[in-house]
């Protein structure tokens, strides 16, 4: 089944056919469970959000459309599992020290403030890579807000393009490329407390 599209194997899927269902999770479970990781921090977590996705993708297969990409929606359920995971675990974000700044200082919101250090310098090349830096970054990527979190956990854990990105989340292109500049300098303080650094990961 492997030469078969997304849309071939739904459609198997939805005349009764169990090992495309089971070729289709084996296609995704990876980068679902890379994306919902980062979005989390915590594996656990991240293992039962993509259990529910596949769980809720078995419940409506037979509702979905075999002409729509199938990539977008598992990972729209992947985004809004966790959401709902982060919502009631309450946490309380590294970067709130921002939204406080940006009120101190007279800004109107958090990303006025964080405008004035966001830049288009990539983050270390190799973060996504380096297995020591694997839990940093995710605990990094964890502590941003939600809408920064997303975009910058699916361009690194999923590598989508900007423009995959946008499709999931049903934003422009333009908006998922500013969120995610303006999430790395919140990502590099972060990572600045734990010793990581651009010499470091070169």
């Amino acid at each position: 089944m492997a030469d078969q599209t997304d849309q071939q194997l739904l459609t198997r899927i939805q005349r009764g056919d169990r090992r495309a269902y089971e070729y289709l999770i084996g296609r995704y479970q990876t980068p679902l469970f890379n994306f919902t990781a980062r979005f989390l921090g915590n594996a656990d977590a991240a293992a039962d959000a993509c259990q529910q996705t596949f769980i809720q993708f078995f419940l409506h297969a037979q509702e979905l459309r075999p002409d729509e990409p199938l990539g977008p929606w598992l990972f729209r359920v992947a985004r809004n599992r966790c959401i709902d995971e982060i919502r009631r675990q309450h946490p309380t974000p590294f970067s709130q020290m921002y939204a406080n700044r940006a009120a101190q200082s007279g800004y109107q919101s958090e990303d006025d403030y964080v405008d004035l250090f966001a830049d288009a310098a990539p983050l270390p090349e190799d973060l996504a890579e380096r297995a020591d830096l694997q839990q940093i970054l995710a605990q990094a990527i964890a502590a941003l807000p939600p809408k920064y979190r997303e975009v910058v956990a699916l361009r690194y854990a999923a590598d989508l393009s900007f423009a995959e990105i946008g499709a999931i989340l049903g934003l422009p292109e333009a908006t998922v490329k500013t969120q995610f500049h303006r999430a790395k300098p919140l990502l590099r303080a972060y990572l600045s407390r734990y010793g990581v650094t651009e010499e470091r990961s070169g």
